[in-house]
């Protein structure tokens, strides 16, 4: 059965920090799983006993005639609350097993788009540096910030330039969207990567011009100084491709607030330097056999 269920997904923050209401969307469904299209802000997993809305209960409420006969709610690749695209849950002990098993094994090919700074000086870039958080090799004032570190995690991931667009904004005019496919699964190794070669994801408040924007927004909130400077109130990166060999593949096109950045475009495919023609995520909905 393909439920088409859509479910609404509040702002975590208060009301100087609020966000405006946003859905979440069954993209394909079976027994065994389901593919979800998160929105910006809203939370995977609760992280504090606060009440705060969290993909995991929404789910937990969309599927509880199946927890009730003996399922579950298994959330296989997390994706952090600003970042927007798929996420694949797990319905079945037996399927959180399998799919555990595929992601360890890197098994599960994901694809993200990234709007950034600035215009690569390359077409595709494939980058291998190593990651660890920063405040266990020397001082950092935010706890989850990771930074590259040769005693670091092995991190791989490959770029692949989609557009280069001009934009007149208070933040520079030069801009890029970016076709991200992670080799490795770090904590946040896309935003790191990207920092590092000079083209840091519009929005982010660690990884973006300053990290002190970070700590002026916990004190704050989002505050027009902040818009000014960071431009987007989440930093640009969207989940949009997931493919499963044997199993589906699943595609989320740009949500509203990053497709409005980028220049209206004819077509729905463009070739790369190679000549041939690159995969433009659309919406997906299918259903595929159970994953047994």
């Amino acid at each position: 059965m393909l439920r088409s269920e859509i479910k609404s997904a509040l702002s975590v923050t208060g009301e100087n920090r609020a966000n405006p209401m946003a859905d979440f969307a069954i993209v394909a469904e079976t027994a065994d799983y389901a593919v979800v299209d998160k929105p910006p802000f809203l939370l995977v997993h609760p992280t504090k006993p606060n009440g705060a809305r969290t993909l995991w209960d929404e789910l937990r409420n969309l599927f509880a005639f199946e927890l009730a006969n003996g399922g579950q709610v298994s959330i296989v690749n997390r994706l952090d609350r600003e970042t927007s695209g798929l996420v694949l849950v797990a319905k079945t002990a037996a399927a959180a097993r399998r799919f555990g098993l595929l992601m360890q094994r890197q098994q599960i090919a994901k694809e993200y788009l990234a709007l950034v700074w600035g215009w690569p000086d390359w077409d595709s870039h494939l980058l291998d540096a190593p990651l660890a958080r920063q405040g266990a090799h020397g001082l950092s004032a935010i706890h989850l910030k990771q930074t590259i570190h040769p005693a670091g995690a092995a991190a791989r991931t490959e770029f692949r330039v989609e557009r280069r667009f001009q934009r007149e904004t208070s933040a520079g005019r030069e801009f890029c969207l970016v076709r991200v496919i992670p080799l490795t699964g770090r904590t946040h190794q896309i935003r790191v990567h990207l920092a590092s070669l000079g083209h840091a994801l519009v929005g982010d408040k660690i990884y973006g011009p300053n990290e002190q924007w970070y700590l002026r927004f916990i004190e704050t909130g989002w505050t027009s100084e902040l818009e000014q400077a960071l431009l987007l109130p989440r930093h640009a990166l969207h989940a949009s491709r997931m493919v499963i060999d044997g199993i589906g593949a699943w595609g989320s096109p740009l949500p509203p607030d990053l497709a409005g950045w980028v220049p209206a475009e004819s077509g729905h495919a463009k070739a790369g330097p190679s000549g041939g023609t690159r995969f433009r995520a659309s919406s997906v909905r299918e259903t595929t056999p159970p994953a047994g």
